[in-house]
């Protein structure tokens, strides 16, 4: 098919920008670069209908990690590196606030908690603690409240760590609330659209999507997570699958918050009366290393085990939806942000908190560029 006039000097005519993916990284950055350089025309290619990989297939946390997270952190990339981390997480979470109101994007502060069948990390705590007052301005971010063990009706686990700095919200609804910003920007978008490949040259970049199509730009940013190491061969991305499970409704269920085992391989969280448990991974690393959406027989078996042992132990749930979500991880946390060449830069690798990283990383690409 031959195109006419009209879309090559509207849809595909040249752009100062090019951002590759409708996630959250994409839309926090193209929002970011627009409110610093409102006369920079954008552009948003994504390859499927609606933003996929991790944004829309998410648990929905909004996350500021847990106690045990952070010392695992600290011993295997030092303390400097996981402060910074920590700060732009709960930054990134303030600013979420600061954009949209609670009831928006159905965000609920209810506290972080994270189950410990050992007092190994309780050790430590005072010592978190005193590292992160600069960040949070809380004498105690993470303290002990075996009370609400019964509260939540978690008899099975031995120790209760909460911390008032982390919350959920709803995924779906708060992308919708970006793209909403994002045209309130006139940030353009080519949704359902694939990246063939990428030319630069001196002058500019060209990303041909087809045989017969085009766009020119200055600049082209990646921020497909996952996905980006098709483009960016020298960068360590590995993809790691999430898969999540959702129970039908629970008759007096008494879990409230977002909640967190075994260094936050397992987390868990009510959606109303309904109970998301995703992750497990650790169980079988070398499979969950793919960008394949699919769900396991395998590790649908242990999620359901899980859940029927520890979070709702003597009831019988059914489950009413199962799904996976794809991040993309490390050997160390730390997000890829960074120019890849004289006209490329990329915003990748968000180790699974995405939703409250890409708000500071769309402000850091912004300086970039």
């Amino acid at each position: 098919m031959n195109n006419s006039i009209w879309e090559f000097e509207t849809f595909y005519r040249k752009r100062n920008i090019i951002i590759i993916g409708a996630g959250f990284t994409g839309l926090w950055t193209a929002i970011s670069i627009k409110e610093k350089y409102t006369e920079k025309s954008i552009v948003i290619i994504e390859r499927n209908s609606i933003p996929l990989g991790a944004s829309t297939r998410n648990a929905g946390f909004a996350c500021f990690g847990s106690l045990t997270e952070i010392i695992a952190d600290s011993e295997k990339m030092g303390w400097q590196k996981t402060l910074d981390l920590v700060k732009m997480r709960f930054d990134g979470l303030q600013k979420i606030q600061s954009y949209f109101k609670n009831a928006e994007i159905d965000f609920e502060l209810n506290g972080g908690f994270e189950i410990l069948n050992d007092d190994k990390s309780l050790q430590r705590i005072d010592e978190v603690n005193e590292k992160l007052k600069s960040i949070t301005n809380i004498r105690k971010t993470y303290f002990l409240n075996q009370d609400k063990i019964k509260e939540f009706g978690l008899e099975k686990s031995k120790y209760l760590i909460e911390n008032p700095c982390e919350g959920s919200l709803h995924s779906g609804k708060l992308l919708q609330k970006l793209l909403e910003k994002c045209h309130e920007l006139k940030v353009e978008f080519l949704f359902g659209t694939k990246l063939e490949s990428v030319i630069e040259n001196s002058a500019e970049i060209e990303v041909q999507l087809s045989e017969n199509i085009s766009i020119k730009s200055d600049q082209l940013i990646y921020c497909t997570n996952a996905f980006a190491s098709k483009f960016l061969e020298n960068e360590e991305i590995i993809p790691a699958r999430g898969q999540i499970i959702l129970t039908e409704e629970i008759e007096n269920l008494k879990l409230k918050g977002t909640f967190h085992y075994d260094e936050g391989f397992y987390y868990f969280r009510n959606l109303g009366n309904r109970i998301l448990l995703g992750g497990g991974r650790n169980q079988d690393f070398k499979t969950e290393e793919t960008t394949n959406f699919e769900t396991t027989e395998f590790l649908q078996n242990h999620l359901e085990n899980f859940l029927k042992k520890v979070i709702v132990p003597n009831q019988e749930v059914k489950i009413a939806l199962r799904w996976s979500g794809i991040m993309a991880m490390g050997s160390e946390k730390t997000a890829i942000v960074k120019q890849v060449s004289e006209r490329q830069f990329c915003a990748v690798r968000l180790s699974g908190m995405g939703v409250a990283l890409a708000p500071k990383i769309g402000e850091i690409v912004a300086k970039m560029i």
